[in-house]
C-alpha cells in the first residue's frame, strides 16, 4: 500500500538548488531519494487513526502527503487527549513566545492558571467517567470565554492555564472575573437520568515583566503563588499579582534597543480595549 515513492517530488527541489548554485550541482544531484518502504509509517498512521484523524486527502507518497503526516502528529502531539485543548508542551511553547514578544515591545501580556475547586469530590462521588465530563465541560467554557488569539491548555489534572496577549493590568481582573462566573453558572449533565452538577474555580494571575528577560518558569511561579492565594481566601475567586502601571520612555527604550529603535504602532492597545469592554458588558 505504501510503495508510492517521493522521488519526484524531492527530486524537484533538489534540481532548483543544483540550478541556485551551479559549482556545488554535484552534490545536490546526489542528494538521497526516500523511499516509503523505508520509512516505518505504520505506528504513526495507526496512532493518527486511532485519535480520528483523516489520512490527507492527496496522493499517498506524494510529499504534501508526507508533509500533512507530520503535520498531523505535530497537531497530536500538542493537544491534550481528553478536552482537545493544548498540553502542557504546546503551553510552554506559547509561554515562551509570549514572554519574549512582552520583553521586545512591552505589551502586557497575562497568564492566569485555574484549578476546579473540590475536583476530588466529583471522582470520589460520581466516579472518574463523571470526573472527565467535568473536565470536558470546564475546558470548553474557558475556552468560548476567550479571543481566538488566547491560548487555553490543561497543565495537568484539574488545573488549566490561560495565555492573554494584550491584555491589559487595568481590566485583567475582569476578564479573569467573567470566566470565572461563567463555569460557576452553568450545570454539568453527567448523563440520562443522572443529577447535574456545578462546580466553581479558583484563578492565579500574572502578567510577565514588560521591557525584562523572565522565563517561563518563573511567570509560571507567579501565577501560581496567585492561584495559592485564591484557593487560602476561600476558593470561588480570582487573585491577581498587583502590577504597577508604569510606562517607558523613548529613551529608556532607546538604552534598551538602541538608537534605531522605532515605537509601535498603537493597534495593539486598542484590542486590549476592545477585548476588555466586552468582558465588562458580559458582567452586566
Amino acid at each position: 500500500m505504501f510503495r508510492a515513492q517521493i522521488r519526484g517530488s524531492l527530486a524537484r527541489p533538489a534540481a532548483r538548488l543544483a540550478a541556485r548554485f551551479p559549482r556545488h550541482a554535484l552534490k545536490f544531484s546526489s542528494l538521497p531519494i526516500v523511499d516509503l518502504q523505508d520509512l516505518r509509517l505504520g505506528a504513526a498512521l495507526q496512532l493518527l487513526e486511532n485519535a480520528g484523524v483523516e489520512r490527507p486527502d492527496v496522493e499517498p507518497g506524494t510529499a504534501a502527503w508526507l508533509q500533512a503526516i507530520i503535520d498531523a502528529l505535530c497537531d497530536l502531539s500538542s493537544r491534550d487527549p481528553l478536552t482537545g485543548l493544548a498540553n502542557r508542551r504546546q503551553l510552554q511553547l506559547q509561554v515562551a513566545r509570549e514572554i519574549d514578544r512582552v520583553a521586545r515591545a512591552g505589551e502586557p501580556a497575562l497568564l492566569l492558571v485555574a484549578d476546579i475547586d473540590h475536583f476530588k469530590r466529583i471522582n470520589d462521588e460520581h466516579g472518574h467517567a463523571a470526573g472527565d465530563l467535568v473536565l470536558k465541560h470546564v475546558a470548553n467554557v474557558l475556552k468560548d470565554s476567550v479571543r481566538p488569539m488566547d491560548t487555553v491548555a490543561r497543565v495537568g489534572g484539574e488545573e488549566f492555564a490561560m495565555v492573554l496577549p494584550n491584555c491589559s493590568p487595568a481590566f485583567g481582573q475582569a476578564a479573569a472575573e467573567r470566566i470565572r462566573r461563567r463555569v460557576a453558572a452553568r450545570s454539568i449533565s453527567l448523563g440520562p437520568g443522572l443529577a447535574e452538577v456545578k462546580v466553581t474555580i479558583s484563578l492565579g494571575g500574572a502578567y510577565a515583566p514588560q521591557w525584562v528577560r523572565s522565563s517561563p518558569a518563573l511567570w509560571m511561579e507567579r501565577a501560581d503563588t496567585q492561584l495559592y492565594r485564591a484557593k487560602a481566601q476561600g476558593r470561588n475567586r480570582v487573585c491577581i499579582e498587583p502590577t504597577a502601571l508604569s510606562e517607558v520612555s523613548a529613551e529608556e527604550k532607546g538604552l534598551l534597543f538602541g538608537s534605531g529603535f522605532v515605537p509601535l504602532d498603537e493597534p495593539a492597545s486598542s484590542a486590549s480595549e476592545d477585548f476588555a469592554s466586552s468582558q465588562i458588558q458580559d458582567l452586566e
